[in-house]
């Protein structure tokens, strides 16, 4: 059983998972992303996304915490790839502040959001990955991902070319 609590996010965790995407992200992409890209996450931003998620419920979003202090959140649905059958569900983040990574945060979220993508009739998980952010390509597959080799697509980030790459894995 995991020490850390995971339930759903409410308005008032808007700015906590802002400030952990924020940091997690500066911390896990650099070198990946253009130092000014990463020093313009804003957390103004990103709080306002994050409100509007949890309000519309889309995706849905679930925060892991000890304590009363939240450690890392994760955001599910469908999967927004076009042509998926929806049966396919899609983490579309899931982060752990930087000072909480390798406690198990992570899994918390996962198995939080495995429960819920089968509650909602998913047979099959996706996510999109930087082929670069190794520390992120190793947690997804110890959880069960496997990458989809002929998957691999260029997005500009901060007018730099990023390699990502699909991991899915079976829900049943």
């Amino acid at each position: 059983m995991s020490a850390h609590q995971v339930r759903p996010a409410t308005l008032r965790d808007a700015k906590a998972i802002a400030e952990i995407h924020v940091a997690a992200s500066r911390a896990a992409l650099q070198g990946i992303l253009p130092d000014d890209h990463l020093n313009s996450l804003s957390v103004e931003k990103r709080q306002a996304f994050w409100r509007e998620a949890i309000d519309l419920c889309e995706p849905q979003v679930w925060v892991a915490s000890a304590n009363g202090q939240i450690l890392g959140f994760v955001g599910y649905d469908r999967s927004r790839d076009e042509r998926t059958p929806p049966t396919t569900g899609e983490l579309w983040a899931i982060y752990a502040a930087p000072a909480h990574w390798s406690t198990g945060v992570g899994l918390a979220l996962w198995d939080a959001a495995r429960d819920g993508l089968i509650e909602e009739g998913c047979t099959k998980a996706t996510l999109w990955l930087p082929l670069r952010n190794e520390r992120a390509l190793r947690f997804h597959e110890l959880a069960g991902f496997k990458r989809e080799m002929k998957s691999a697509r260029t997005t500009v980030v901060g007018g730099t070319k990023i390699e990502e790459i699909r991991l899915q894995r079976s829900l049943v």
